[in-house]
């Protein structure tokens, strides 16, 4: 590292400054206590006797090493922060009984977890162990938020974290009395839970019911930390059993109407999560006969982006079901998500448009005025974001799904079959976006109806862009599709010829 900058050497300063004062206060206290027993008639007036019994508070090694320490702090730090003679030092500090000593390591991990831009080393881990099962409140609060920054700033493994046995004296920080530490260790959780193997080992080591009981806290950044974590382990499907089988569905069900919008965001992408497996949805929508799905097209509304966003995506992954779908259009939902189309925000346009086509999906009860409502709105998206892979792959499916042979001359004669072939020309999409545009038009163009309009366009240059992907073999699907096409076409008439 190189040299501290002003700011930074003050800093230092006053740290030095404040372990001196530890140390004079040591001192005194050695002093007081030795003259108390001094004056007590049950000992031996012979002063070997008594610093017998002081030694094991404060011995030798220790104060030895607290007096390298504090002469490496005042001409080292800008050198070696992390070097062998601090890990020795921050060691004996670490795990010495007294609790002064202890509050000078936790104070320095904290500074430097305020200050480091490089990776912190392994050996640096086992100093933790003891700090963050201090019964001093002080040295907990330091030591797990010294970790949280080493965390975040990616100063750390996140695996090695785990590797090492700092998980289970985390864990048991979680069921502190004190709001601060309880935050720091759910931020420790939630960020180390980003690994798949940690998300496991936290599942075994029991971490599940803490989370889920200061999930419900009075406090809202423990709340939110608590959820945060949650969201992160509902990335693991065994996890999200054990979610499951805990309680975590109503906690999460009910935390959607929080005020807080962070706390609803992640409980709304928590159960999303869960939802993507369709064993959890019975359970799910038993919760106060379908309050969640209520309570998730209310979130749809919100005027917080992400938290409509989530929304939207969860009642996506509910949506599998014919029955919910139903239900879903018994609650009017349809107008909402149309609306959503044409938000300004890109994540909520994906959302809806996600959504939509689910919904879209028969049997449907799409009468002839919502299915030309759904053509107008998707036409303007389409055009919008032609190139947008997620919007024309379902926009594609959608119109698809309502390819049922009373739509079809709507369809055909909306701007939305006009994006449709745009689409296909367009060289900016992609082979996956083509296959699903051209599955489209291969519905389509098994009506009459359809056939006749496309060869009225005599559009060669439609033509000559079917017959290149047709000849695509590398992706079958989608020369599959075009080709397809091109076969409903030649049984409607002539086929404009390619040039």
């Amino acid at each position: 590292m190189g040299r501290l900058c002003e700011r930074c050497a003050q800093l230092v300063q006053d740290f030095v400054n404040f372990v001196r004062r530890l140390a004079s206060r040591i001192a005194e206290h050695i002093k007081e206590c030795v003259a108390l027993l001094g004056e007590c008639c049950c000992l031996n007036p012979r002063g070997s006797k008594v610093k017998q019994l002081y030694e094991p508070v404060l011995q030798n090694h220790e104060k030895q090493a607290a007096q390298e320490f504090l002469n490496h702090m005042e001409t080292g730090l800008n050198e070696s922060p992390i070097g062998k003679e601090t890990l020795d030092a921050l060691m004996i500090l670490a795990f010495s009984e007294n609790a002064d000593l202890q509050h000078s390591a936790a104070l320095y991990y904290l500074h430097m977890s305020q200050h480091m831009n490089t990776q912190l080393p392994p050996e640096f881990l086992e100093p933790y162990q003891p700090l963050l099962q201090s019964s001093d409140l002080e040295i907990q609060q330091m030591s797990s938020l010294s970790l949280v920054n080493f965390l975040l700033e990616g100063n750390l493994n996140k695996e090695l974290v785990v590797q090492v046995g700092l998980l289970e004296p985390i864990l048991e920080l979680l069921e502190s009395g004190d709001s601060a530490v309880q935050c720091n260790s759910c931020a420790c959780i939630m960020t180390l839970a980003i690994s798949e193997s940690n998300r496991e080992a936290i599942g075994i080591a029991g971490g599940i019911l803490p989370l889920l009981t200061l999930a419900k806290s009075y406090d809202p950044r423990v709340q939110q930390n608590a959820v945060g974590a949650i969201l992160n382990l509902t990335r693991s499907e065994r996890i999200k059993s054990i979610l499951c089988r805990e309680g975590a569905l109503p906690v999460l069900t009910l935390l959607l109407q929080s005020a807080d919008s962070e706390i609803q965001y992640y409980s709304c992408a928590s159960l999303g999560n869960i939802a993507a497996n369709p064993e959890h949805h019975k359970a799910m929508l038993a919760i106060g006969d379908k309050f969640l799905l209520r309570m998730l097209v209310s979130l749809m509304s919100s005027s917080v982006q992400k938290v409509s966003s989530q929304a939207c995506l969860c009642l996506n992954n509910l949506a599998s079901s014919a029955e919910v779908r139903a239900h879903l259009l018994s609650m009017d939902i349809m107008p909402l998500v149309l609306s959503l189309l044409n938000s300004s925000n890109k994540d909520v346009r994906q959302a809806s448009i996600t959504l939509l086509c689910t919904m879209s999906h028969p049997p449907g009860n799409m009468d002839a005025l919502l299915c030309e409502e759904m053509l107008q709105h998707l036409a303007m998206l389409m055009q919008m974001e032609r190139a947008n892979p997620v919007v024309v792959i379902h926009a594609s499916c959608t119109i698809q799904n309502l390819s049922q042979p009373e739509n079809i001359e709507v369809i055909v004669r909306s701007q939305c079959f006009e994006e449709l072939l745009l689409s296909l020309l367009d060289p900016n999409n992609e082979e996956e976006s083509l296959q699903y545009v051209a599955s489209c038009l291969a519905e389509l163009a098994t009506s009459d109806f359809t056939r006749e309009q496309l060869i009225k366009r005599k559009d060669e240059a439609l033509i000559r862009c079917l017959v290149r992907l047709a000849a695509c073999l590398e992706h079958k699907e989608l020369s599959f599709q075009a080709a397809t096409v091109i076969k409903q076409l030649s049984h409607g008439g002539n086929v404009p010829r390619t040039v």
